[in-house]
């Protein structure tokens, strides 16, 4: 199991560039480890592969457009195709480790076009209601999901006809996860064609981010990104971020700039003008606000941990 150290995206979008998965086998497992200090958080990003994870210790939050899905220990949880989401550390949660397995449908459902595909997979994938979904210990419905799930994490990859046995699980969790949805499937298709197109104007906006987020940029820049108005540009963010569109910039300089501090030794000046927090000044101070001490005090404090980045 791959050990997640980090994302990258694809340049000039979020778009997660996952690492090269087999040509015949698009499938990977990875393992990844939260901390509240250095790495309490992934930020916003999607992908076209499905993702299906889960929470061996601690707790983590999913945000998606639609609001935030909590994860306690012992649950799973799905996320859908090209969904944007972002997942966080509760608050007072010390350390978790999150399981996750990222795959592409044709895994499971055959290649595009197949009875398979277009009968039991293309409804759920391209069903703009169905943004993440929870499995939990304490609802019996979700029980044998959970144990398949565990189950998937257990088979090594050098186990004779390791891939036949993966194949099986993720089949049968897509099988009961149908079961699952078949009874309140018509009360998730409530979303329009108006609101899969907001979530591609907020993706183009992120994406503009992400590109130019080491020069200085404003607001009618980021919402001309996306050819809309600076008010609907504040109401996407608001809406589905919880944050203005400068709280998610500096939100994002700041993440990119711990993980420089501790993965590096570039001088402090150069890491703060390289993710766009100007003069030292300004960015010890910035820092200092959100982190609770300065740049050189983090550094010293994690640098020679032992801890994992993701």
């Amino acid at each position: 199991m791959q050990v997640v150290e980090n994302i990258q995206f694809i340049k000039g979008s979020k778009e997660e560039a996952l690492p090269e998965m087999p040509f015949g086998f698009p499938h990977l497992a990875s393992y990844v480890e939260f901390n509240k200090e250095t790495h309490s958080q992934i930020p916003w990003h999607w992908h076209k592969e499905m993702e299906l994870f889960y929470i061996e210790q601690g707790s983590l939050e999913y945000h998606t457009p639609g609001g935030r899905t909590f994860f306690p220990p012992g649950s799973a949880g799905l996320i859908n195709s090209n969904i944007l989401h972002m997942t966080k550390q509760p608050k007072g949660e010390e350390k978790t480790i999150q399981k996750v397995h990222i795959f592409d449908v044709s895994l499971i459902g055959g290649r595009p076009g197949s009875l398979m595909e277009q009968k039991y997979i293309r409804p759920l994938i391209t069903s703009p209601s169905i943004e993440v979904l929870g499995f939990y210990p304490q609802k019996e419905e979700h029980k044998e999901i959970l144990e398949k799930v565990r189950k998937s994490f257990e088979i090594e990859k050098e186990e004779f006809a390791y891939e036949i046995k993966l194949i099986e699980l993720l089949s049968g969790i897509w099988y009961r996860l149908l079961e699952t949805l078949e009874e309140t499937w018509q009360e998730k298709q409530g979303k329009s064609p108006r609101h899969e197109k907001a979530n591609e104007k907020l993706k183009m906006m992120l994406s503009f981010i992400h590109e130019h987020y080491d020069e200085k940029i404003s607001v009618k820049e980021i919402a001309d990104a996306a050819f809309i108005s600076e008010r609907e540009c504040f109401r996407s963010f608001k809406e589905n971020m919880r944050m203005t569109p400068i709280e998610y910039l500096n939100d994002y300089r700041l993440q990119l700039a711990c993980n420089l501090l501790v993965s590096t030794r570039e001088p402090i000046t150069s890491i703060g003008s390289v993710c766009g927090l100007g003069s030292s000044s300004y960015f010890g101070r910035v820092f200092r606000e959100n982190k609770g001490c300065t740049p050189m005090e983090y550094r010293k404090k994690w640098q020679d941990s032992d801890k994992d980045w993701h």
